[in-house]
Formats: C-alpha cells, sequence, structure tokens
C-alpha cells in the first residue's frame, strides 16, 4: 500500500513537498501564486509576509548596548555572555561596571587590603579567600609582617573615618543601579517606538 502511495504522490517544484497527482497542477498553481521560499531558512511563507519574516526572523538586528550588529539568534547570548558593555559585578566590592572595564577594576580593587581581625595582619582583597581558609588566628611575629602592618596602619586613617570609603561606596553603587534602570527604560521605550514606527510603515 506504501509503494502505491507513493506512486500517486508527485513533488511539488517550488516548495518540494509530496501531493497527490491528481492535485498537483492546482497545488502548484497556488503554491507558485502565494508562496516564497525563505532563502536562509528554507520555509515556505506568503508572498505577502516575506519581508516581515525576513526581518523578525534573520535580519541583522544591533545590540542596544554596544550597537554591534549580528544575527538575531545569537543577539541574547551575546547580550547576556558577550557584550562588552554588559554589567557585570566586581568581585571584590560588588560594585556594577561594564564588563569592558571589569578587568582594570579588580586589578586596583584586588590589590585594596583589609585587615584580618583573627591574626591582626593586613591581607590584599584578593588573597582574602585563601588567607581566611589558612588563618590560625595567631598575630604574625616577623619583623618584615610587623613592620607591613605598622606602615598600613599609618596609611589607614584612624577608626571612624575608616569606614568612609564603604559608604561612598554604598552611596555610588545605588547612584550606578539608579542610572542604570533610567537607561533600561529610556532603551525599552525607545525600542518599542521604533518597532511601532518600522510597523507603521
Amino acid at each position: 500500500m506504501a509503494v502505491a502511495s507513493e506512486e500517486s504522490t508527485s513533488i511539488c517544484s517550488h516548495c518540494d513537498r509530496a501531493i497527490p497527482s491528481s492535485n498537483i497542477d492546482l497545488h502548484y498553481a497556488h503554491c507558485f501564486r502565494n508562496l516564497k521560499k525563505c532563502k536562509i531558512c528554507g520555509d515556505m511563507v506568503p508572498k505577502k509576509h516575506a519581508e516581515e519574516h525576513f526581518l523578525n526572523t534573520h535580519a541583522p538586528v544591533a545590540c542596544s548596548l554596544c550597537s554591534e550588529t549580528m544575527e538575531r539568534e545569537i543577539l541574547a547570548v551575546h547580550k547576556g555572555e558577550n557584550c562588552p558593555q554588559r554589567i557585570v559585578t566586581c568581585e571584590f566590592c560588588e560594585f556594577p561596571l561594564p564588563a569592558v572595564d571589569l578587568a582594570e577594576h579588580q586589578e586596583v580593587c584586588g590589590n585594596r587590603t583589609e585587615l584580618c581581625h583573627m591574626c591582626n595582619r593586613y591581607i590584599r582583597l584578593r588573597e582574602r579567600y585563601n588567607h581566611e581558609s589558612r588563618c590560625t588566628g595567631l598575630p604574625d611575629t616577623t619583623v618584615e609582617s610587623s613592620r607591613d602592618v605598622r606602615a598600613a596602619e599609618r596609611r589607614q586613617p584612624p577608626g571612624p573615618q575608616r569606614r568612609q570609603p564603604q559608604e561612598f561606596s554604598r552611596k555610588r553603587l545605588l547612584f550606578t543601579i539608579a542610572i542604570t534602570g533610567i537607561a533600561v527604560l529610556l532603551g525599552s521605550f525607545l525600542f518599542q517606538k521604533k518597532t511601532e514606527d518600522s510597523q507603521v510603515h
């Protein structure tokens, strides 16, 4: 029976589908007049929607963050993982900044020091986690280390003032979050307006 059904079908030269032989002429006339094969994905789309199909599915789009043009399919991955202007967070101070600036920021930020309250030594932030895992809690009594501690203490202002950079950092963080939120809202508004304008035309 399968052989009989194969023999009674013909392949439409326009859409490459198997069509019953008795209907092939009628199908071809309708298919050729109304459908167009997308050169990119091979889908058959109505001729009147061919341009819309291309624009919505295959047309290159610009990243709203860095303006780089790419295929629509990879835009989400680009924005989430590859865009140099995507917002990332410093692992040391949790300050949000563009990915392109992260390495330089963390080079400086990771070299800042904080006092370990267990051993009373100043530890670089980039070494803090390793230090905490092996810190014995005993103060380091070597001459070089104590000299380093005294030098670091001289560089640090006395008690209450030492919290100012952290307070400044919080204000800066809140300001950056507010600016980022406003930028995202404006960007989405402009994108929506642009989409509406393109649909009108």
